[in-house]
């Protein structure tokens, strides 16, 4: 396969989806914290379903400090182990402290009667601390690395991270709070006019394509999350985190695929509908967008239609969505917005359904005359945008007769070889969650039906990857980056997360291993 140099324009998005992906690993392994706030304000606020006044006081420090020190903690992790974490959780204290004195200043300032600001919370303060001051923190290892007397490395090591956390921390008091407190400021005031204005729903123009170009992660994770919060700790709800979790669009797009479409895309249309809308893996649609991109336009018009009924009811989630399955979106639905959120779906997934519909109709004769290849190159063509593979992906591809050799043929010359003794076995991805979790699954089963039981499968993302792994799996794309992460593990490479042949291969070897006793 030829390797051409990407385009300004390719680099751009590349550059924009890496963004994306890493305030993505800052967010998502702290879902969890966010779902269980929810919770708490569900339940125990003065408007929640069994209001508390003792519970309600766990609310505000919750938000205000567990959550952004919990995303700090995760992106110095990403960076620099647990020594980037510690470094980076001291850094964002300084950002929390800084805002609050700078909004108490600004309240002491107002005149008398006026409406006070109320608390801002460091979560694009935890994204910027975390990250800044783990690497900072790493730079500076590397200067006294082997200059250290032996017997003083500890006390080198203790009172350099907390003299840098220290440091790290008064930068976030003072330039970065005063910068974030402005930047929330700004954004909190433009997403205010465009409700009043009744613009919110253009937002869809450019969400509803970033998504099918993976471009959405940054505008979701580095604009949406951190303000729909903020509302939401102000109103006990927010529409933000309804304008890209909303599955009522993508599962639209897929029943007209269902109805109306040609092939190989029609055929996994109904198996791709339930995934996105029970299971919350949007990128199952973005394939069928690709073979015709003017049906683009369908998912803009759903997206449109979803956030305008969402303003017309007054609807929002207490808390993200995440993944955007329905049961997801129902579980953070505030306690008054159940019609404008479930009506908000429905309408979505109709007005995109009937657009769709009517071009895949208006279409049909061309599609069929030229059906050929075209869904599986825009699988192809959505793994590319993505930057990898991904079991959901993977689970589209078509499965004839020659593409069956072709991968017969790739494992027969490419087996995998044992150099050590298999005992656990690591699926790893970018964000080490969905593709390698639905791949890991599948091996585990291969694994126990083949009766083998002292060996591990689990999933992992590639920055967490470590020496206990004996095997790594990955997709083609980012074996590389695997193997640097694990020189002396064994790594195999699949094309298809889903129903590769290498499994089989990888349950021979262990299986053999085990009856040799090698």
């Amino acid at each position: 396969m030829t390797t051409t140099s990407a385009t300004g324009g390719r680099k751009a998005q590349v550059h924009v989806q890496r963004f994306g992906t890493f305030l993505s690993g800052m967010i998502m392994p702290n879902i969890p914290a966010l779902i269980a706030w929810g919770i708490f304000t569900a339940f125990f606020i003065d408007v929640g379903w069994t209001p508390n006044a003792d519970l309600a006081t766990i609310v505000g420090p919750f938000i205000h400090y567990l959550l952004p020190i919990l995303i700090a903690y995760t992106a110095g992790y990403m960076v620099y182990q647990v020594r980037g974490a510690v470094v980076g959780s001291i850094a964002v204290m300084g950002a929390i402290a800084g805002s609050d004195l700078l909004i108490a200043q600004f309240n002491a300032t107002l005149p008398e009667g006026e409406a006070a600001l109320g608390q801002i919370h460091m979560f694009i303060g935890a994204m910027i601390m975390g990250p800044l001051a783990a690497y900072t923190m790493k730079w500076l290892d590397r200067l006294w690395d082997g200059k250290v007397k032996a017997g003083f490395e500890m006390l080198v090591n203790m009172f350099s991270a907390g003299i840098w956390g220290f440091v790290m921390a008064i930068v976030g008091f003072y330039p970065v709070a005063w910068l974030v407190n402005g930047l929330m400021t700004v954004l909190g005031n433009a997403v205010n006019w465009l409700v009043e204005t009744g613009l919110l729903p253009l937002t869809s123009i450019i969400i509803e394509p970033a998504k099918v170009f993976f471009l959405n992660n940054a505008i979701n994770h580095g604009v949406l999350t951190p303000l729909g919060i903020a509302q939401a700790d102000q109103d006990g709800k927010s529409i933000l985190f309804l304008l890209e979790a909303n599955p009522g669009p993508g599962v639209g797009l897929l029943l007209a695929f269902t109805f109306f479409g040609i092939g190989a895309a029609r055929a996994s249309a109904p198996g791709a509908a339930v995934i996105q809308f029970f299971g919350g893996i949007h990128e199952v649609y973005f394939p069928f967008a690709l073979m015709k991109p003017v049906l683009i336009v369908a998912l803009i018009a759903g997206g449109m239609t979803g956030v305008t009924t969402n303003m017309l009811f007054d609807a929002g989630l207490r808390a993200p969505a995440a993944p955007g399955s329905i049961f997801a979106v129902l579980a953070q639905t505030a306690s008054d917005s159940y019609v404008g959120v479930i009506l908000s779906v429905i309408l979505s997934a109709a007005v995109t359904f009937v657009i769709a519909a009517i071009i895949l109709r208006a279409s049909r004769k061309r599609d069929l005359a030229a059906e050929g290849d075209q869904f599986a190159t825009a699988v192809s063509r959505t793994a590319e945008n993505k930057g990898k593979s991904s079991a959901a992906l993977d689970g589209l591809r078509t499965s004839g007769a020659a593409a069956a050799g072709t991968a017969a043929g790739a494992a027969a010359t490419d087996a995998p070889v044992a150099t050590r003794q298999i005992k656990s076995i690591v699926f790893a991805c970018d964000a080490g969650m969905g593709s390698s979790a639905m791949g890991a699954s599948v091996l585990r089963n291969k694994i126990k039906k083949a009766g083998i039981e002292d060996v591990t499968v689990v999933n992992k993302a590639i920055a967490n990857l470590d020496s206990s792994a004996d095997l790594v799996i990955t997709q083609n794309q980012l074996t590389d980056r695997a193997r640097h992460q694990t020189p002396g593990a064994m790594h195999v490479s699949v094309d298809n997360f889903m129903n590769s042949p290498k499994y089989d291969e990888v349950v021979d070897l262990v299986r053999d291993q085990h009856k040799d006793g090698a």
